[in-house]
């Protein structure tokens, strides 16, 4: 004979199995917009000291920059995104320059 107390690890029939869904977090664009007086030299500095880009990728960024109005610096977690964007704008201000950073989601 058998009752719940004998075995109490024994799964009733009111069990219920919960799955939980974790969601990715989002990612972000960091995004440098072109403008007339920043200098493609700067650019450059920028995308490889804040990005961490090579120099040929930061040329290119640049060119992308230039030509297209804008460019994608890198994708990152909100935060970092977010990090990244206001030291572009605190060296940007520091070397006198209007260089716009912004940041959007993927």
């Amino acid at each position: 004979m058998s009752n719940d107390q004998d075995h109490p690890y024994e799964e009733s029939d009111s069990s219920v199995i919960e799955q939980v869904k974790v969601k990715k977090p989002k990612k972000y664009k960091v995004i440098l917009h072109n403008d007339d007086y920043t200098t493609m030299e700067f650019v450059i500095f920028i995308l490889k000291v804040v990005f961490h880009k090579t120099t040929d990728e930061a040329e290119g960024i640049m060119l992308e920059v230039h030509n297209k109005g804008r460019g994608v610096c890198g994708i990152y977690s909100y935060e970092v995104a977010e990090t990244k964007s206001k030291k572009v704008e605190v060296l940007a201000k520091e070397q006198s320059h209007p260089l716009i950073c912004t940041i959007e989601p993927e």
